[in-house]
Parts: structure tokens; C-alpha cells; sequence
């Protein structure tokens, strides 16, 4: 008869928590960037290159130095002590892949919606879609080097989003900003569903 696996002080180890996350929003948002910051792995990515083909599909203006785009989804993961394991599934940005969202969004905690102050309305409809599915969620304003800074209360207003929604500024690229921002949607969503 096998033994129950247990550490060196003779007691089972618990098995971390593991959460799915959702990162969403619009085209070039810093979806992938915010994944790769945070992932203690290797994240997987499907970025292809943007070619001529998307040219009258994809709207680039605003963010006209991108050359590649998320065509499926990036994924990673990070471990909060012994307690959690977060894995996130950023999803595609452009219209014409929102289609996957609904396989993506299937048994996860809550989503981070990341905003771009310079491609703002981009932003609308991961809320709209979160909002609908009763998904718990967050904004997250990626502020870019050269875009106009906004206070978080400045966004809140103008995405018309309710009051027990948090809305933070980060970094998409820095870990312990992009960090910050997991913590504060696993916190929100937790106090959600300790509501319902």
C-alpha cells in the first residue's frame, strides 16, 4: 500500500490553489507584455506578424510600431507561496478573435482588463463582456512612455464603471507592478464572491 506523499516534518503538503486569470483587453494593450513580466515560466505565446492582410481590419493607429499581434491566446504562470498558483490566459485584442473568448473565460476567478489611455474605448468591450458573464474584474491602466497620464479616478469616469471596481495604474512591463495587479483582481474577486 503506497504512502501518502509528506514533508520531512511527517505532514501532508498541501496542494496550492490554482486560479485562472483572464487578461483582456484592446489591441496592443500590453496583454502579452504583462504575462511575460509576471510568468515564472517560460510564458506561451502565439504572436504572429502583422501583415498586409489586416490592413482596413485591425486598426493600428495609436499603436503604429507594433508587429505582431496575439492570435490565440499567451499563457504563464506565477506561484504565491504555498497557498496559490495563478494561471493566466491573455486573450487576442482584435474583433475578429473574440470568438475564442468564451472557451478562454470558461471556470476563471476574475479577469484583468488592461486600458490604454491612448486607445481607451479599446477597453470597452472586455468590460462589456465581463460585465454580461457576471466575471469579476479589474482595470489596469498600462501607462506608456509618451502616452497623456490620468489619474485612475479620471479613467474610472470615463469608462462609466461602478464603484466597487478598482481601477490602478501600472506597468505592464515591470513584475512587481503587473504583480500588484494580480493581487488586487484574486482580492476583489475573492470579496465578490464572499458577497454573492
Amino acid at each position: 500500500m503506497a504512502s501518502a506523499p509528506s514533508s520531512a516534518a511527517g505532514t501532508r503538503r498541501r496542494m496550492p490553489t490554482a486560479i485562472k486569470i483572464l487578461v483582456a483587453g484592446g489591441f496592443g494593450a500590453g496583454k502579452t507584455t504583462l504575462v511575460g513580466a509576471v510568468s515564472e515560466t517560460e510564458p506561451l505565446r502565439t504572436e504572429e506578424v502583422l501583415t498586409d492582410r489586416g490592413v482596413g481590419v485591425d486598426d493600428i493607429e495609436g499603436v503604429e510600431t507594433k508587429r505582431t499581434t496575439t492570435v490565440a491566446m499567451d499563457f504563464g504562470r506565477i506561484t504565491f507561496g504555498d497557498e496559490f498558483v495563478l494561471y493566466l490566459f491573455g486573450t487576442p485584442g482584435q474583433e475578429r478573435f473574440w470568438f475564442m473568448w468564451d472557451e478562454v473565460a470558461l471556470g476563471a476567478l476574475g479577469a484583468v482588463v488592461l486600458a490604454d489611455t491612448r486607445r481607451l474605448a479599446d477597453c470597452f468591450p472586455a468590460i462589456d463582456y465581463f460585465e454580461r458573464r457576471g466575471t469579476p474584474f479589474i482595470v489596469a491602466v498600462n501607462c506608456f512612455e509618451g502616452a497623456q497620464r490620468y489619474e485612475a479616478d479620471e479613467v474610472k469616469q470615463a469608462l462609466q464603471i461602478g464603484p466597487g471596481i478598482p481601477v490602478l495604474l501600472c506597468d505592464a512591463r515591470r513584475k512587481e507592478s503587473s504583480k500588484e495587479v494580480l493581487i488586487t483582481l484574486v482580492q476583489h474577486a475573492m470579496k465578490m464572491r464572499a458577497a454573492r
